[in-house]
């Protein structure tokens, strides 16, 4: 594809900030629906210039029909991006003097493959929009069974909210819910060329992107979402790689231009790290569910929209509810897989290929924040004890961020000192 421009473990945790492709100056995005010898293309156009100058060139295997060419709505990119973009979630220590809950097991498995509000005691009185917001009021019998709940459906409560909600229970009072519905926030006034999706069938599996390179003055990312019905999706023609994800690192990157910086900075090395020739995994889950949700999970509507063709009737994920568990089947209908590439003219000779493989394995650039108990050491005897696994905690903190990133390990450490105590919320 080539535009003519102007030279130019559980993963339960709060969600609190995502890398988008906004970090990517140079960034195309493409999204690839694959079902057997029939694949679906949407490319989104960065086109910056006079519109009498815009042409966009793209190599198909097949002689395409009308019927197969459409235009769609930027906001299916917006959407796939924001539930699948690198993720920072963050943990707060528990009191070190305070004896340990354990949760009791659930008869015949773990809670976590149990439906939303199986067993939990919590009810959807009522569900609504209002602007930006999805409202969803709830009625509960059990604190730690609300708790479950909400954790589930990604609302960023704290740890340990139970005690808290208890009360408010034991009086028989509702839940008024509120959560920003990511797509709707997203919308805006700007012009922009809308993108353009075409189907058609071959066994070919590729992306053509050797034209795109015609203009290019240095190395440029782009952003493929590859949506497929068994498992991840792989290049067969280049290495494919899993970004470094889920370790933690040091409490200040919380800060929105730190993780910023970190993620490009992270990225830049693993790309040079790779000589610009590989193809990087940021993403691969099963889209009935995710943990934590940067965003909602489309719905089966948003997904016929990016190309899905092989969902049933009625099938699909609300957007309103938010995180899910996976379904006791363990079977989906649909897979995401994120890769980003960035890549130069020399150390990209071939289109990408593709195959679609049978794994299964849940992964995503997840990137952990855990934030210390503040506390005296002299509370109780076990308090001493926990501070100095913190203070060893945090060195291997620091020693991760350097190697990931080339920053001096030093620096790391003079922010880890200054940085800012943050309390649950």
């Amino acid at each position: 594809m080539m535009s003519v421009v102007p030279d130019a473990a559980a993963f339960c945790g709060f969600y609190v900030g995502k890398a988008d492709t906004s970090l990517f100056n140079e960034a195309s995005q493409v999204i690839l629906a694959r079902d057997g010898r029939r694949t679906t293309l949407s490319m989104m156009n960065d086109y910056k210039g006079a519109l009498t100058d815009f042409a966009l060139v793209v190599p198909v295997p097949v002689v395409l029909r009308r019927d197969q060419v459409k235009v769609i709505e930027k906001k299916t990119f917006d959407r796939l991006d924001a539930y699948s973009a690198p993720r920072l979630a963050e943990y707060f220590d528990r009191d070190p003097c305070e004896p340990e809950v354990m949760m009791s097991a659930t008869p015949g498995g773990a809670t976590r493959g149990r439906r939303v509000s199986d067993g939990l005691g919590v009810k959807v009185e009522d569900s609504f929009s209002v602007g930006e917001y999805d409202i969803v009021l709830l009625s509960a019998k059990e604190s730690d069974g609300l708790e479950a709940w909400l954790v589930q459906n990604g609302y960023r409560i704290p740890q340990g909210a139970a005690p808290a909600l208890r009360p408010y229970i034991l009086q028989g009072m509702k839940f008024f819910v509120a959560k920003v519905n990511l797509a709707a926030q997203a919308k805006s006034g700007a012009q922009f060329l809308r993108p353009l999706q075409f189907t058609y069938e071959s066994e070919k599996f590729m992306l053509p992107m050797r034209l795109g390179m015609i203009n290019a003055s240095g190395p440029q990312d782009l952003i493929v979402y590859v949506l497929s019905r068994e498992g991840r999706v792989e290049s067969t023609n280049y290495r494919t790689v899993k970004l470094p994800a889920n370790m933690t690192l040091p409490t200040y990157l919380r800060d929105g231009k730190q993780f910023t910086d970190f993620y490009k900075t992270m990225f830049d090395q693993q790309a040079r790290r790779e000589n610009y020739k590989a193809v990087f995994t940021e993403y691969f889950w099963d889209m009935s569910w995710c943990d934590p949700c940067a965003a909602d999970p489309l719905s089966r509507e948003e997904l016929v929209a990016a190309g899905v063709s092989w969902l049933p009737e009625g099938s699909g994920v609300p957007p309103t509810q938010g995180r899910r568990p996976p379904p006791p089947t363990g079977a989906s209908p649909v897979m995401l897989t994120r890769l980003h590439v960035r890549y130069t003219r020399d150390s990209f000779p071939e289109d990408l290929a593709f195959q679609e493989t049978k794994d299964r394995q849940n992964f995503q650039a997840r990137y952990v924040l855990q934030h210390p108990w503040r506390g005296s050491p002299d509370k109780c005897k076990a308090a001493a004890d926990y501070l100095k696994s913190v203070r060893d905690r945090q060195d291997r903190e620091a020693k991760a961020l350097a190697n990931l990133t080339g920053w001096d390990v030093n620096d790391i450490r003079r922010r880890q000192s200054r940085a800012p105590m943050v309390t649950p919320r």
